[in-house]
């Protein structure tokens, strides 16, 4: 293989592991894709991928040489439209569509892409978000529309960070502070009804890392111990810093503001479920910029994944409800791979999240720590540990019943 040949390769594969990594691709997909690329470009590859750092050894089989690269890089954050065009870029090139050269500069032209929606549909797609959690939470339809405005003003920190080096640093504690006190001054001036826990909770959802903890727990399931142990101590420390904010803001608003007694009120019709199903993975659809002919596809996964598991949890128990809807939604991104020829996970995410129990996490620790119950819940502990792993265990079971098309 001439050189020039193989510095093509290898800048290709480099490039592409860096993008798709930067759109939020898991160790374990991410190394299974890249793997395949070099085996269909004749390279020789090893990758070690972790949420920090990207190791790629590459050679020419029959030679000694050996290219390596180390690259520094930050966690990569979802971009579901990215990773389909860099998916069909890749395709392009093993077709013979496209010369390396021409899919190097093409992935450099997607990786500056803007935003396809505006600021103001991802303003809104963030208070959408907040007021759907508070529907599944079964909370009253007063709390459901503070969420919904605090997590609007929750957006507005997301833009100061992009602006601030020093506010992107502390967002997580900061969204979560300023949400808590902004919940106890609405309990203490205007409305006593609200549910402060929940609000606070509701608002600040979209930071909750119940989609990390999952892929985490995933990764080490399939031994890629250093970069799933990783993604879940981040996670951690996510979560640390959401439920530091809000206390630290609870206290404080109870100090400024005076201790407020709750007074409840009824909670929204258990139909709302499917309602803030619709809601939330529409809004996932805006804040993880997937692509307008995916849209129906990502709906469709939210509802298999919480109707299967709420099927499942009539039949068996609520953790192996997780186990069912885990699975349906694996075989469906799994279908979609091979209808649509694109990456599963750009709709399997989407049902990941309405399953993950990130939420649950939030209110054990809270339990864990004040000792009081937001909402009532026996053994959430051992409930939130059992559906982690029954997601882990759905999507493994999911991949035998029907093999996936593609890595990614």
């Amino acid at each position: 293989m001439q050189s020039s040949d193989f510095n093509e390769k290898r800048k290709f594969i480099v490039k592409l592991g860096k993008m798709l990594h930067k759109f939020g691709t898991p160790a374990y997909r991410l190394e299974a894709h890249l793997q395949d690329v070099a085996k269909d470009l004749n390279i020789g590859a090893s990758f070690a991928i972790t949420p920090t750092v990207l190791t790629f050894v590459i050679w020419v089989p029959g030679e000694d040489n050996e290219y390596t690269h180390v690259a520094r890089v930050m966690p990569g954050d979802l971009d579901l439209g990215s990773l389909s065009r860099a998916d069909e870029v890749v395709d392009a090139v093993l077709k013979h569509q496209m010369t390396l050269q021409e899919a190097t500069e093409r992935l450099n032209t997607i990786a500056v892409m803007p935003n396809p929606y505006s600021r103001w549909a991802t303003f809104f797609a963030y208070g959408a978000a907040g007021g759907a959690f508070a529907m599944l939470m079964r909370a009253s339809w007063l709390d459901v529309a503070y969420a919904t405005g605090l997590s609007l003003i929750v957006y507005l920190f997301v833009l100061w960070a992009e602006k601030s080096r020093r506010v992107t640093h502390m967002l997580e504690p900061l969204v979560a502070m300023s949400s808590a006190l902004g919940a106890t001054a609405l309990a203490a001036y205007i409305d006593p009804r609200i549910n402060i826990p929940i609000v606070v909770l509701s608002a600040i959802i979209v930071f909750i890392p119940g989609l990390a903890l999952t892929l985490g727990f995933a990764e080490t399931a399939a031994r890629h111990l250093v970069s799933g142990t990783a993604r879940i101590m981040d996670a951690v420390m996510i979560l640390f810093k959401l439920y530091f904010g809000a206390f630290l803001g609870m206290a404080l608003g109870e100090r400024l503001f005076g201790k407020v007694d709750y007074v409840p009120t009824q909670a929204v019709e258990a139909w709302t479920a499917w309602l803030a199903v619709a809601i939330l993975c529409g809004s996932l659809v805006i804040v993880f910029r997937a692509r307008r002919k995916h849209i129906s596809w990502g709906l469709m996964s939210g509802f298999i994944a919480y109707g299967a598991s709420q099927l499942g949890g009539i039949y068996l128990d609520l953790a192996l409800g997780a186990f069912v809807g885990a699975f349906a939604v694996g075989v469906y991104g799994n279908l979609f791979t091979r209808l649509m020829n694109a990456p599963a996970s750009i709709v399997s995410l989407q049902g990941m999240i309405v399953l993950v129990p990130g939420s649950k996490t939030y209110i054990g620790l809270n339990s864990f720590i004040s000792g009081e119950h937001m909402v009532p819940t026996d053994h959430i502990g051992q409930q939130t540990f059992l559906i982690f792993m029954s997601l882990v265990a759905g999507f493994i079971f999911a991949n035998v019943a029907l093999p996936p098309k593609k890595s990614l």
